[in-house]
């Protein structure tokens, strides 16, 4: 039975929590820093470099003068040198067997290269995420307001960047959860009977 799970979220959506219950249920590895400690083993870069790179197109392209480990004509920025490398610890991670894999565009790249995976889209409304947002980093209204929409846009930007798709249209993943109406147990239980359902896809 192939387990390989992409989770695609929303900030503030829960999909971090569920992605790591899901792993824990089946028994399989969750790929989230793990994938950030595995950039720095393999590129060079500083850890704080590849967190403000990843997932949002959206950052320029100027912090790639800071970096010194791989030359500039080979990458056209720090961003697509991050991606690139990966696109391919990801694929590494899906060959190695069943696992949870968050986000990156891991869903598109699995696609690409014919790894059979079952690809999961965890959102919720606007107004709850933001509600999270002020808990989790004790922020005010209208800073959490800001703050959630420029990450909204920044993981929009990349994924269209990267895939050529529309981040969360429904049309794109074989399940989409709204975690405001299930809650995270619940939404574990629906993967869970969707891989059940779809064993081999």
């Amino acid at each position: 039975m192939n387990k390989v799970i992409t989770i695609s979220r929303e900030y503030g959506a829960g999909g971090h929590s569920i992605g790591t219950k899901v792993a824990e249920a089946l028994g399989i590895p969750f790929y989230d820093r793990d994938i950030v400690r595995a950039t720095v083993e393999e590129s060079g870069f500083e850890k704080k470099l590849i967190e403000k790179e990843e997932e949002d197109r959206s950052t320029g392209d100027d912090i790639w003068k800071k970096i010194s480990s791989i030359s500039s004509s080979y990458f056209n920025d720090s961003q697509d040198a991050i991606h690139e490398i990966q696109k391919a610890i990801i694929i590494k991670m899906a060959q190695k067997g069943p696992c949870v894999i968050l986000g990156r565009c891991a869903d598109v790249i699995l696609t690409n290269n014919r790894i059979p995976h079952i690809s999961i889209f965890i959102t919720a409304p606007f107004e709850q995420r933001v509600r999270r947002m002020m808990e989790v980093n004790n922020l005010p209204l209208k800073e959490a307001v800001r703050r959630l929409k420029k990450i909204d846009k920044g993981h929009e930007q990349y994924y269209h960047f990267y895939t050529g798709r529309k981040w969360g249209d429904a049309v794109n993943y074989d399940l989409c959860i709204n975690s405001a109406c299930y809650g995270i147990e619940e939404s574990v239980e629906l993967i869970e009977r969707m891989i059940d359902i779809h064993p081999e896809k």
